[in-house]
């Protein structure tokens, strides 16, 4: 593979803004970042350069919440939009979510892919109550049984569903807080991280009670209190907030539209998207973490709770949990939704810097991703160049210029064909 050398480029590290230098990359792995004042090492005469005056490097996105649904379009189009590692929350079946894991960690044309493979949920209820097949798990006893079957299945963590149907208008059963941490004991004895969903005050403190490694999702009746976000810090919990999926939620203000479902309006994203996905932003309303939309659902309790936890020190991650397929009208798509979870983390009160870094090396760092997330030497060349500082301006992550997956440059003017197509 042809040596690649980024010069004169803005580098955001995934922790920090450098400065300007270079990065240089060959064979899927960077070998070298140098910046100002050093001076320049001299480029090998088979090595590509790339002026990146005007321009800043970061490395590849990670979306830490997604529903892939074993679509490989799902992983084109986050690639796409500098998506570069996806880690899905719920697929199967499990020989068809570990076929796709094992494509995507070979092919450089599509985002690579970590799965929690089948979740964990009560008998009888979300979302078994729709999925007779789906394993689930009747009390504390068959915890370690099901952690045991998901784990020999290739599953990277588990999911544990915390949900009674109430947002979806319905009332189910529940796993109770001995199964919960039955659960998160024997992931942890597997050495399997848990990830819970939790949508409302009650699953959350249960989830917290029960030792859960990272909680999704966050309640929006109320935002949490201090004392709840004293512990999650001290118990040094991450929680994956999935910002744009509550927001698509929620009843819109009449102060301002959706940060989520302006990405079909704007140029920079829309111009990238099969027309459904496009069409799916602006309308759809499918797969949404409440359904119907309730008044006493408030967005802004999310943001305040961000807040509060990132002031706490609690890692906050950057996941959208992207449901989209070209089947179902699902407005938070692949890959897109991330700029958008970007930018309501700013509005939550993170610094840009502080956004990019929930979405590169915190996820990494978090899952165990030691090959990725920063711009380092030894690295993984997953790679996103793009327009102006998106360190002072969020927005800019979308001004996309190039894609190096593995060291690979992604081709998405022939992505933009394939999506006109579509």
């Amino acid at each position: 593979m042809q040596p690649m050398i980024i010069d004169n480029v803005r580098i955001f590290d995934g922790k920090r803004m450098l400065g300007r230098g270079s990065v240089e990359f060959a064979d899927g792995v960077i070998t070298r970042v140098m910046t100002d004042p050093a001076p320049r090492a001299s480029a090998s005469a088979s090595a590509e350069v790339i002026d990146g005056a005007g321009l800043t490097l970061l490395p590849g996105l990670i979306d830490a919440h997604t529903h892939v649904f074993g679509a490989e379009s799902n992983l084109d189009m986050a690639l796409a939009f500098g998506v570069t590692t996806e880690l899905d929350m719920f697929m199967g079946p499990p020989d068809a979510t570990r076929a796709l894991c094992t494509a995507a960690g070979e092919r450089a044309d599509l985002a690579d892919l970590r799965s929690a493979g089948l979740l964990a949920s009560a008998p009888g209820g979300h979302p078994g109550v729709t999925m007779p097949d789906l394993p689930t798990v009747a009390g504390p006893a068959q915890a370690d049984e099901f952690v045991a079957a998901r784990q020999a299945e290739g599953a990277h963590f588990i999911k544990i569903m915390v949900e009674d149907g109430a947002h979806h208008g319905v009332s189910l059963p529940a796993l109770d807080r001995a199964t919960v941490t039955a659960l998160a004991g024997a992931a942890r004895r597997r050495g399997l991280r848990t990830v819970a969903h939790v949508a409302a005050l009650w699953s959350a403190r249960l989830a917290l009670d029960s030792g859960v490694d990272m909680l999704t999702h966050l309640p929006l009746e109320a935002a949490l209190d201090d004392a709840f976000v004293r512990r999650t810090a001290e118990e040094k919990r991450v929680v994956i907030p999935t910002l744009v999926m509550l927001e698509m939620s929620t009843p819109q203000t009449s102060r301002s539209a959706h940060t989520g479902r302006s990405l079909a309006d704007d140029p920079q994203i829309a111009g990238h998207l099969p027309e459904h996905a496009r069409t799916a932003i602006a309308e759809g309303h499918e797969g949404l973490c409440i359904e119907p939309a309730s008044p006493g659902q408030h967005f802004a309790h999310a943001l305040s709770s961000v807040l509060s936890l990132h002031r706490a020190g609690v890692p906050v991650l950057a996941g959208t949990d992207a449901n989209y397929r070209p089947d179902r009208a699902c407005p938070v798509v692949h890959g897109a939704s991330l700029h958008a979870e970007l930018a309501l983390l700013v509005a939550a009160g993170l610094t840009p810097a502080e956004a990019l870094t929930a979405a590169t090396s915190a996820p990494a760092a978090h899952f165990g991703l030691a090959d990725r997330g920063v711009i380092a030497p030894g690295r993984r060349a997953d790679l996103v160049l793009v327009q102006g500082d998106p360190t002072k301006d969020i927005r800019r992550t979308r001004s996309i210029e190039a894609i190096w997956r593995g060291g690979v440059r992604f081709d998405r003017a022939a992505y933009g064909k394939r999506a006109a197509a579509a």
